[in-house]
């Protein structure tokens, strides 16, 4: 952790920053897997939606 001590004798912390990298592009097997997961999530908030009309 970095400390730094100002003018008033009061500590300053600092975090360590971690390394900055680059997101690596997604493969086709990954977009298929994103796909699917986004398309269950829409059927799943369509049937809570749907739920929520009929019961009410």
């Amino acid at each position: 952790m970095y400390t730094t001590i100002n003018q008033d004798g009061q500590l300053n912390n600092y975090a360590i920053e971690t390394p900055v990298y680059y997101a690596e592009y997604p493969n086709s097997e990954k977009q298929r897997r994103y796909a699917l997961q986004g398309a269950i999530a829409i059927l799943f908030v369509n049937v809570l939606i749907l739920t929520a009309l009929a019961v009410s």
